[in-house]
């Protein structure tokens, strides 16, 4: 089996299917992926900098040593992923409009990472550095939170979140009224309207 890499530069990749033939390994610069399927494929090592993916489903790709350096995700769907098994050299990752459930962050550093309109249902984000990161209107029903330093984060129109203020970081986080139940279910306190 060969180990050379080829190198991809300003390409679009457009309504491929790599749940049914191999990826080609190798390192991605400045590239598009438009409806493609990547669900179940190996994407061990493979370099992605500077590239968008536009409707895709990535959903129980092996991410093993992947490294996503400034990768955004739109309308993608990406459940049952480990990103913690990516390479997390300049790891930068943002999200609009994606289906994240079950999937692992665990440990990242995601600084200034963007969630927007994204669905993070059982999502792990135990012992990860969310400083600063924005959920913009994100469903994190049963999303894991422990250890997990969320100073700064902006969850004010995040909803379904329960975590326990005492067990994370949250110095200056931002918070709706109306997810302040989320934070109190911990301490058995009935609020009532």
């Amino acid at each position: 089996m060969s180990s050379s890499k080829t190198f991809f530069e300003d390409q679009t990749f457009k309504d491929l299917d790599f749940s049914k033939q191999a990826f080609s390994k190798g390192e991605y610069e400045h590239c598009k992926f438009v409806n493609c399927n990547f669900a179940k494929a190996d994407l061990h090592q493979i370099s992605f900098t500077d590239c968008d993916f536009d409707n895709c489903d990535l959903s129980l790709a092996n991410l093993s040593k992947t490294a996503f350096k400034t990768v955004k995700f739109k309308d993608c769907k990406l459940l049952g992923l480990h990103f913690n098994h990516c390479n997390t050299f300049l790891l930068a990752l943002d999200f609009e409009n994606c289906k994240l459930n079950l999937s692992s962050f665990y440990q990242l550093k995601l600084k200034n990472t963007w969630f927007k309109n994204c669905t993070l249902h059982e999502v792990d984000f135990t012992e990860a550095d969310l400083k600063e990161v924005n959920f913009n209107n994100c469903d994190l029903l049963d999303a894991k939170f422990e250890n997990t330093n969320l100073e700064k984060a902006d969850l004010r129109t995040a909803f379904n979140y329960s975590f326990n203020p005492d067990l994370n970081q949250i110095k200056k986080a931002k918070f709706a009224v109306q997810g302040l139940a989320g934070l109190l279910q911990h301490h058995q306190i009935i609020i009532e309207n």
